[in-house]
């Protein structure tokens, strides 16, 4: 446990309580396996008159990888794609060489409160798939493989573990857990893939008997083995995978090995090159001007814009 690297959020409220926090990419740790981006959001309660609408936006070079635990969203990308989530369900859009969308609220809910939360992740794609055509998958909850590890619920939400294999498609080994330990519950992680980090989604977590807050990433030494036991019940998701094949750009919505490709993606979206979302006409532009990129660091890239 002494080589392992607590993360700490950073927290936004973007109003009405409802809260952000960004794990990856951290001053400490730009990535995990594939994971270049971490964000959890809520619980938050939404309410009628809420706008909490992600406006359409583009992306490169990654897959987003959309999760609830409570709510729903409605997916619309420039494919054509129109799909709602649900909790327990997987959202797997593979940007590839360019794909827009959009997160929103679903209409029957517009005039509902209920409550939101769940996680937004982001994968870099290996180098050989960064210009892949874009698509779209989503995996139902009944498909998710959900399973009891050492009496612990367990549920493969991508890759494979424990003898299962989630049916979400990738190019890359990567490793999503949602595990459900429960109080007084122990469970030993096997070190399942080269690199791997646990997250406390709503309560502390003992990690070989060192404590993890909630809303803290824990990033395993390689190769190590853990025990985590909680005193109350508590919700975790672990990622991994293979280490990434090579540094990577991150800048604004677009990540990708060549920082000319991150600017000719910016040009592309200044000129609305980058596709439509059908039946949407809301444009998002650059951050800042002119568009900029900085370099790398030596094990994945730079900071969101």
């Amino acid at each position: 446990m002494s080589d392992t690297l607590l993360l700490k959020p950073h927290d936004k409220d973007l109003g009405g309580g409802f809260h952000v926090r960004r794990l990856l990419p951290a001053a400490q740790k730009r990535a995990v396996g594939p994971f270049v981006f971490f964000d959890h959001f809520g619980p938050a309660t939404e309410k009628p008159g809420d706008q909490h609408d992600v406006r359409p936006h583009p992306h490169i070079g990654l897959a987003t990888v959309t999760y609830l635990f409570e709510g729903a969203m409605m997916h619309r990308d420039s494919l054509g794609t129109v799909q709602e989530i649900r909790p327990g369900a997987i959202n797997w859009m593979t940007a590839g060489r360019g794909i827009v969308h959009s997160e929103r609220k679903p209409e029957p809910l517009k005039t509902e409160t209920y409550v939101n939360h769940g996680l937004q992740l982001w994968c870099a794609l290996p180098q050989a798939h960064e210009e892949d055509e874009p698509s779209f998958s989503h995996t139902a909850a009944a498909d998710i493989p959900a399973l009891r590890v050492q009496g612990v619920p367990v549920r493969v939400l991508v890759g494979e573990a424990f003898g299962a294999r989630s049916p979400v498609p990738t190019v890359m080994q990567t490793l999503y857990l949602d595990i459900e330990l429960p109080a007084g519950g122990r469970f030993e992680l096997p070190a399942l893939a080269p690199e791997l980090a646990i997250y406390a989604v709503d309560g502390d977590v003992q990690l070989d008997g060192v404590a993890v807050p909630a809303h803290t990433m824990a990033a395993l030494p390689a190769g190590q083995a853990v025990v985590l036991t909680a005193a109350q019940a508590v919700r975790l998701v672990v990622v991994g995978g293979e280490p990434l094949d090579g540094p990577r750009y991150i800048t604004w919505n677009f990540v990708s090995s060549r920082r000319e490709r991150i600017l000719q993606a910016g040009e592309d979206w200044a000129a609305q090159r980058m596709g439509h979302v059908p039946g949407e006409t809301e444009f998002i532009p650059l951050p800042g001007h002119p568009f900029q990129v900085q370099s790398p660091t030596p094990d994945t890239g730079s900071t969101p814009a």
